[in-house]
């Protein structure tokens, strides 16, 4: 018999690492989180900032199901800022500049003062099993821990390699080691694995800017951030700033493209095509004269600048130059040079929607592991993957989210059915029914789940319940009551109707002599107006939503053989195979699985079920 010391080891510190060791300890398992340099739990290795298009929807759905990170986010946020609002309310983003040093030190002090998480500083080198199932993991220097369940999400450090010029050396991120060891013991557990690259931009010190040539971006008044029912006060404290490419710019990359490793060669790793280097900008998009530029304070106790925008691997001399050359940044000192990685990644078609290896049970993969980039596609793949293994240790049935419910759904359902051949990104437009995943109701989507699962407080609870009975309470008021006579209109109308008109938002109503109540907050009267405005298009989704999840609650039995139904096309059953999906309408999304195919698979399960 194994001695298991904790009932789930989590592998990496990062965004997906976090949520999972949260999720895990919260939920009573005793759990072990491996980290390859303390101080370095919840780092913004990238971007100092949480949110934005379908990636602010994802914090806030984390949020509701319980986890910390749009918690820590208001928390350090410097700017706060709304996107996408001249645009319909479901592409409505929030996202804040955050202040990077104190969003890790934050998250650090959260972890620590976690009950039932452990944290240790070691390398793992080897995923322990026995008979196809994970039984712990093994260190590089030696120790072994033991557990039933255990999360690898390892980011970029898997076998990383950094890149700057003709330069390239091991690391899993600017100054920390790389995991060289781990992608063996994956392989030789039989998974496949990939290569990726990413990149970050060369840092700058803004004190060397000049201001005047910049185009002001201040925050929103007042700020919105991401957290439900915290009662964080949330303060714009800086500014963000936006320039542009030139064609001296362009001019310098042309010219030095060989002496990037990107083009020079010596990466192999596809790249990002959403989020590309300003190498393959200039290549790619030959006939845009400029490209926007993006400059972001690191934080209100230092005077580092992200620009964001200029990806790049080329030589540090190149770097400096193509800086200079941006309005406003001509004498602007390069504090730190940005820099390509390439890392190992395990190919996402290889899990399940609990986050789980189809081929060794118990072991369970979140985030850039699973090919994908972002911190909050990271978490939230940790919070799934967390969740799922605890509730594996109790035998209960497992969690799943449908992608007609929330974006977490989308992100996951789009990991093990499609095979993205790039860093795959959330986005807006992947979600069919995004006018119902809007960013302001994530708490009624996900916050019951995160309650029944121990993970959202009662304090929590009892506040979104409360919220709810007011906004029924007014969507029932709305309904019943007429306006006063004004003149504004020839005779009394129901407020509902008024709502509905063009330009009247709910706080609008009391020019029609509606008194409102002190309980309505300005975000509740927001979520009124939406869906008053838009009630018939949501009910049309819904119905829609119910026919899609027809499919998807048709489930296929995991162990039917698809290779032994002969009216399924060759390639699709090979697919099928490796893909290993729950239900119809999973299988439907398989690239290389057509309507015939699926059409010859529901006629095979029915027969099945009615010899049964």
């Amino acid at each position: 018999m194994i001695q298991y010391n904790y009932d789930v080891i989590v592998v990496g510190g990062g965004h997906a690492g976090v949520k999972a060791a949260f999720a895990s300890a919260r939920m009573g398992a005793r759990t072990l989180l491996f980290v390859i340099k303390y101080e370095s739990i919840g780092r913004m290795s990238c971007n100092p900032s949480i949110g934005g298009p379908a990636k602010g929807h994802m914090a806030r759905e984390i949020d509701a199901l319980g986890g910390e990170m749009a918690k820590i986010a208001d928390l350090t946020g410097i700017q706060f800022r709304m996107l996408n609002k001249k645009k319909g309310p479901a592409v409505w983003a929030p996202r804040c500049q955050n202040d990077r040093l104190l969003y890790s030190i934050e998250m650090l002090q959260a972890v620590e003062a976690q009950e039932g998480l452990e944290i240790k500083e070691s390398i793992v080198d080897e995923i322990l099993t026995r008979s196809d199932e994970v039984i712990g993991v093994k260190t590089n220097i030696g120790e072994s821990y033991h557990a039933p369940k255990v999360i690898v999400s390892c980011g970029t450090f898997l076998k990383g390699e950094i890149h700057i010029g003709r330069s390239s050396y091991s690391g899993g991120r600017s100054g920390e080691p790389a995991a060289l060891n781990l992608s063996g013991s994956l392989q030789r557990l039989g998974l496949d694995l990939g290569r990726f690259k990413t990149g970050t931009p060369p840092r700058i010190d803004l004190r060397t800017m000049d201001y005047s040539r910049l185009i002001e971006q201040p925050g929103d008044e007042p700020p919105q951030g991401f957290s439900f029912y915290r009662d964080i006060e949330l303060r714009n404290q800086v500014s963000c700033y936006m320039t542009y490419t030139t064609e001296e710019t362009h001019r310098l990359i042309r010219d030095n493209l060989e002496r990037s490793a990107l083009y020079g060669g010596r990466i192999e790793g596809r790249g990002p095509r959403y989020c590309p280097s300003i190498e393959d900008k200039i290549v790619r998009f030959t006939e845009r004269d400029k490209h926007h530029i993006f400059v972001e304070p690191e934080g209100l106790r230092t005077h580092e600048g992200y620009v964001n925008g200029i990806s790049t691997s080329l030589p540090p001399d190149v770097q400096k130059q193509i800086v200079a050359s941006i309005p406003g940044l001509e004498q602007a000192k390069v504090i730190r040079y940005g820099y390509a990685i390439e890392y190992d990644y395990v190919l996402p078609g290889q899990i399940d929607a609990a986050m789980q290896s189809h081929k060794i049970r118990g072991l369970y993969l979140a985030g850039q592991i699973n090919g994908t980039s972002g911190y909050e596609e990271a978490a939230a793949q940790g919070m799934v993957a967390g969740i799922n293994a605890v509730l594996a240790l109790d035998y209960q049935p497992v969690l799943t989210f449908p992608r007609s419910r929330s974006y977490i759904g989308v992100l996951i359902d789009d990991l093990v059915t499609k095979e993205s051949e790039e860093p795959y990104r959330m986005f807006t437009s992947r979600a069919e029914y995004r006018l119902s995943l809007r960013q302001d109701n994530a708490d009624e989507r996900m916050m019951p789940t995160g309650h029944r699962l121990g993970l959202v407080s009662e304090r929590r609870w009892q506040r979104f319940l409360r919220m709810q009975e007011i906004k029924e309470r007014e969507l029932e008021r709305l309904k019943t009551r007429n306006t006063a006579r004004s003149s504004e209109l020839s005779e009394p109308t129901r407020l509902i109707n008024i709502l509905r008109r063009p330009n009247i938002e709910y706080c609008d109503l009391a020019r029609f002599g509606y008194r409102i109540p002190s309980d309505v907050t300005p975000a509740l009267q927001e979520r009124i107006t939406l869906e008053v405005k838009y009630e018939g298009y949501l009910k049309r989704q819904e119905e829609d939503i119910r026919k899609f999840e027809y499919f998807e609650n048709y489930p296929i039995p995991s162990e039917l053989d698809f290779m032994s139904i002969q009216s399924i096309a060759y390639e699709a059953r090979e697919k099928l195979k490796r893909m290993k999906p729950a239900s119809i309408g999973q299988a439907a999304r398989i690239s290389g699985v057509n309507y015939t195919d699926i059409t010859a698979l529901m006629v095979f399960l029915k027969k099945r079920e009615r010899k049964e």
